[in-house]
């Protein structure tokens, strides 16, 4: 591969004046833009980070002579030897306008302590895992889905990711073909990991918000599934703020608990966010 060109931003990405004390300087392995507002970027990861698939880290980059950090979800799976993130692109956003240049090489900045309620063990035995997502609320999953603990813990898997259009379900597509051509994922998942998505703005095999489609019954008549029971089935929610209250009451209405690192429970949420 031919080393990018040497302009002033990725001199400044490349090697900062003073890395802060405390935090991880990565490299950027592979960069991918999915559309014009989402992409994904693979890091190096340090040989001593140690997360739970499902929680987020903050990660930077040196903007002028200080740092920056948001909250993202680490997409890939804790067994992974590298890192993966899924972004938005937010033109004017603190970090994100200067993320979403970024190229293989350049030096991305973690701190060194992950958290997040998105994981297995914030949540009680069940049967059923529901995943629901929206946009780039995908990514704890997409961490979640490529952990064999996921399926030692539930028989069924229910991965629901919502976008405004089509192009941008991408994402969650090329997870589900790399689950089915993995050499020891594929067989260990089988047929437990169901993949729903739905869009609202354009004609789709299932279009509407996620939330509709619970409160109305086709998500589960689509999926073939009895209606919540919190007896069996358990929930995890990461995507707006709108829709992470919405789909909250419809746990709720349905009888289950919230749940946290402290108090597992029947479902739980990620409030962390990148802007």
């Amino acid at each position: 591969m031919n080393a990018p060109a040497k302009t002033d931003d990725f001199v400044a990405a490349q090697a900062p004046a003073k890395i802060p004390d405390g935090v991880y300087a990565e490299t950027v392995l592979a960069v991918e833009h999915y559309t014009d507002r989402l992409f994904r970027f693979r890091m190096t990861r340090p040989a001593g980070f140690r997360f739970r698939s499902g929680e987020f880290a903050m990660i930077g980059l040196m903007v002028g002579d200080k740092p920056v950090y948001r909250a993202y979800s680490i997409a890939s799976p804790a067994w992974d030897e590298e890192l993966e993130f899924f972004s938005i692109k937010v033109p004017d956003g603190p970090l994100t306008s200067h993320l979403q240049a970024i190229k293989p090489g350049d030096t991305v900045l973690m701190r060194k302590k992950p958290t997040g309620t998105l994981v297995l063990d914030a949540l009680t035995p069940g049967k059923r895992l529901y995943m629901f997502s929206t946009g780039t609320g995908i990514a704890p999953f997409a961490s979640l889905i490529r952990d064999p603990e996921t399926y030692e813990k539930f028989d069924e898997v229910i991965l629901t990711h919502t976008c405004r259009d089509v192009a941008e379900l991408k994402y969650g597509f090329d997870l589900i073909e790399e689950i089915r051509n993995h050499e020891f994922l594929a067989e260990l998942v089988g047929d437990k990991l169901k993949h729903y998505p739905t869009v609202t703005r354009e004609e789709f095999s299932h279009k509407g918000r996620i939330t509709d489609l619970m409160a109305n019954g086709k998500l589960f008549a689509d999926l073939g599934v009895p209606a919540l029971d919190p007896a069996v089935d358990r929930g995890m929610i990461c995507g707006s703020t709108a829709m992470l209250k919405d789909t909250k009451d419809l746990l709720e209405k349905a009888g289950l608990v919230e749940g946290s690192n402290n108090k597992p429970g029947e479902f739980v949420i990620e409030r962390a966010f990148v802007g």
